[in-house]
């Protein structure tokens, strides 16, 4: 019986080539996105899965008030872990950890790896697997160094052993390899390629010890058994019996919240890309949804074809139930179809997908969840699309259809029209979506920053090139390539060291107001594009400037009355006092869609991390990289030349909206083109059904252009009022979607017009095409009687 069903359903899609097409591809292009969706959605629920012990595992972030609001920063002070350890109960491990940028050496072979200074603790709270050595005494010499397989292997070669050999550091320090440990996943919240102790990177210095210095990060790992209300309470009061003239506190955060819900507001965990994570999810089944859609709209549409069909079948005797079973049947085949077809499609588009959300997904048939999964979307798919279907295509009296009576749609056709609405409607939501989320961020890239972002590049250096900074920069300005070169303690468009407790006289006398400090070189403001609105720059001379600080504008306006200057003012901080020598026009970092803290300068650069070298005007890119990488190497030859364009950086601080963006652009025109293949087909099925109608209009007189009219009017109605329901629902989403922006744009109406005639262009051309050539057709064709 069942390979009879088999046998019918295909005798019936090979005998409606143009509808069995419209529906495996509509249906194949619905499953292959929604399993790209799903893809990326295991991906970010999977981070940091390969740990142990998850339900144990937390980050000890800081909670710090300024200004009246509770700021959260994953930086906490350097004596926090062991104080845990000690002071409260169900703790079982805990480690300090700073992540940090080195050179490693091992003869001429030097690369840049980024890895963590942590204690011991770090290496069994996060499981790490030893390759090479042992995790128990890894630590145990205090120049030892745990490498990742894959630095091994690029400072040793494959192959080759690298425990108890010797590493190079930042071209000054000797490190002992006493392990290797297996390459994390990508998907991690702190990767890192190296571990050292973090006595190393102490180095003596004292105000690692002390609470007020938030520096680290802390990680802790429970008991089994702790209760975390319990700790989490005795946390937060912890820095408060160790340091009596802060607010501040400490509190525990899973390391299943890490990735999705790292986004906090005064105080409080309120989200972060779960909400992505939830939205997608919901696309995908909407995508799987409009596919479905296009199923039940052609096959209820073609009743009046399957009609005496079922009328013969019900008069030989099958029941509705073998009916429904068999229209099901071909539901589900036609389903399965579509997705060994998407499983192609997938192949194909992955490595694309992949480039444009910065993943390295795979579609593992080899893994059982993924077949199961692709297994249960077709599964769900056929139901979905052929339950409707069957029910309605069974339920025709024999004794009507076989009389040659006129099947009475009804019901059917008005669902159908609300199908064909629902599509239309998803499709105007993503358009709007993309164009708003286009222009948000266009707007906030065009804003005024404060500085010169193009031409300008960023590298980290080490203490050779800062030593012999005076002569590479004579050397690279007098080459003609470079216009000028600076450095500077850390990233221009990062937040850096920061602080409070500063005090001036005048203005908005405040100590609580979180001030960021730049040390830079004097050639900064220069190299960077940034404007000195009042009073002057640094000189050359570091001495001469030691009690000498430029402030930013807003800085300076909280320290000045109305029509003050701050020019020769003070600020002070314990018993360091400085003048306000210049004003430094307010410019933007850290939060792109807000506003930024206000910045102290210095003019100290011994220890500047970065060097930012601005390209003269009209010099290829490429003549000018290969300008300065001859002169660092010729001062430096171990350091590797590596760099960063700003631009470049700057754009990947818009990476969750242009993800949003660029995939609501995919979605949007995924569902635009299932929309059409339905809408496509239903087109061809009228235009079908009023064969004859329109060849007596035709010897009528009537016109190509009146025709197309008459067949296409009925489905612009539909797309208007697609319109109308998919505004008030994309004006309400994105409305609340900006509001977690600052700095944002303003919807404006022109956004749903050109939403609405994108969506009406479209539909006519899909339709016009059935219309035109059901118009131009011969008459005489359509009127010959059997």
């Amino acid at each position: 019986m069942i390979l009879n069903y088999i046998k019918i359903a295909f005798r019936t899609l090979l005998k409606n080539k143009g509808y069995s097409f419209l529906n495996i591809f509509g249906l194949a292009i619905g499953i292959t996105c929604a399993s790209l969706i799903f893809l990326w959605v295991e991906d970010e629920l999977n981070f940091n899965e390969d740990f142990a012990r998850q339900d144990e595992i937390y980050i000890v972030p800081t909670n710090q008030n300024y200004e009246g609001e509770w700021r959260t920063f994953y930086s906490s002070p350097g004596p926090l872990a062991q104080d845990m350890k000690n002071d409260i109960p169900g703790v079982l491990k805990a480690t300090r950890s700073s992540q940090e940028t080195r050179l490693f050496a091992v003869g001429d072979n030097s690369i840049n790896r980024t890895g963590r200074y942590a204690d011991a603790d770090f290496l069994d709270i996060f499981s790490l697997k030893f390759i090479e050595g042992r995790r128990k005494n890894a630590f145990t010499n205090p120049e030892a160094i745990v490498l990742t397989q894959e630095t091994a292997e690029q400072l040793f070669g494959i192959g080759e052993k690298a425990l108890g050999k010797v590493v190079r550091v930042s071209n000054r320090d000797n490190y002992l390899v006493t392990g290797v440990v297996e390459n994390l996943p990508k998907n991690v919240s702190f990767p890192f390629d190296w571990v050292a102790p973090f006595e190393r990177y102490r180095d003596g210095a004292e105000w690692m010890t002390q609470y007020g210095n938030n520096f680290s990060d802390t990680f802790v790992e429970l008991t089994p058994e702790a209760d975390f209300e319990t700790v989490d309470k005795q946390l937060r009061g912890l820095i408060k019996t160790k340091e009596e003239r802060t607010d501040d506190y400490a509190f525990l955060h899973t390391i299943k919240d890490w990735h999705l819900r790292s986004k906090f507001e005064n105080g409080k965990k309120v989200g972060g890309r779960i909400t992505y994570v939830r939205l997608f999810t919901v696309i995908a089944f909407i995508i799987l949804l409009i596919a479905c859609i296009n199923f039940m709209n052609l096959s209820t549409a073609r009743s009046e074809k399957r009609a005496n069909e079922v009328g013969v079948r019900k008069a030989m005797g099958s029941g509705r139930g073998r009916l429904i079973t068999q229209f099901i049947s071909e539901a589900l085949i036609l389903s399965f179809i579509a997705t060994i077809l998407s499983v192609i499609l997938l192949a194909v588009l992955l490595p694309q997908f992949n480039l444009i959300i910065d993943k390295s997904l795979e579609l593992g048939l080899s893994n059982p969840m993924h077949v199961f999964g692709l297994f249960g979307i077709a599964l769900a798919c056929g139901l979905l699309a052929g339950l409707y279907p069957a029910f309605y295509l069974s339920s025709f009296k024999p004794v009507e259809v076989l009389k040659g009576l006129k099947v009475t749609e009804g019901s059917a056709t008005l669902i159908r029209k609300g199908l064909v609405v629902g599509q239309f409607t998803i499709s105007i939501v993503f358009i709007i979506v993309t164009i708003l989320v286009y222009q948000q961020i266009q707007h906030v890239k065009n804003r005024e920053l404060g500085y010169d972002k193009d031409q300008l590049l960023s590298m980290r250096v080490n203490r050779d090139i800062i030593d012999k900074f005076d002569v590479i920069q004579q050397d690279l300005i007098s080459s003609g390539s470079v216009y000028n070169i600076a450095l500077c303690n850390s990233q221009l468009l990062s937040g850096g060291n920061n602080g409070s407790g500063f005090q001036w006289k005048g203005g908005t006398d405040t100590e609580d107001v979180l001030i960021s400090f730049r040390n830079i070189s004097e050639g900064f403001f220069d190299t960077t594009g940034m404007e000195i609105i009042e009073g002057r720059g640094f000189s050359r001379n570091i001495d001469a400037d030691s009690t000498y600080t430029l402030v930013s504008e807003s800085l300076a306006k909280m320290m000045s009355n109305e029509n003050e200057s701050a020019i020769g003012k003070t600020i002070s901080r314990d018993e360091d006092v400085l003048e306000v020598i210049g004003v430094v026009k307010d410019y933007l970092y850290g939060d792109m869609f807000g506003s930024s803290d206000p910045v102290l300068f210095f003019n100290y650069h011994n220890y500047a991390r970065y060097m930012y070298i601005k390209t003269k005007d009209g010099v290829p890119i490429a003549e000018a990289l290969s300008t300065i990488e001859t002169v660092l190497k010729k001062h430096n030859p171990a350091y590797p030349f590596e760099y960063t364009f700003v631009d470049e950086s700057f754009d990947a601080k818009f990476k969750n909206e242009q993800l949003v963006g660029e995939l609501s652009q995919i979605f949007a025109i995924l569902a635009i083109l299932i929309s059409c293949l339905g809408l496509f087909g239903l087109a061809a099925y009228t235009a079908e059904q009023r064969r004859k109608e329109i060849g007596v209009r035709k010897v009528l007189g009537a016109s190509v252009s009146g025709i197309v009219k008459l067949l296409s009017k009925d489905f612009l109605k539909l797309v208007v009022i697609s319109i109308v329901i998919a505004i008030p629902i994309a004006w309400y989403f994105m409305r609340d979607w900006l509001q977690d922006y600052a700095y944002r744009i303003e919807i404006n109406w022109k956004v749903f017009a050109a939403a609405g005639i994108i969506a009406v262009l479209i539909a006519m051309l899909t339709v016009s095409f059935q219309a035109i050539k059901a118009a131009i057709a011969n008459p005489a064709d359509s009127l010959k009687t059997e």
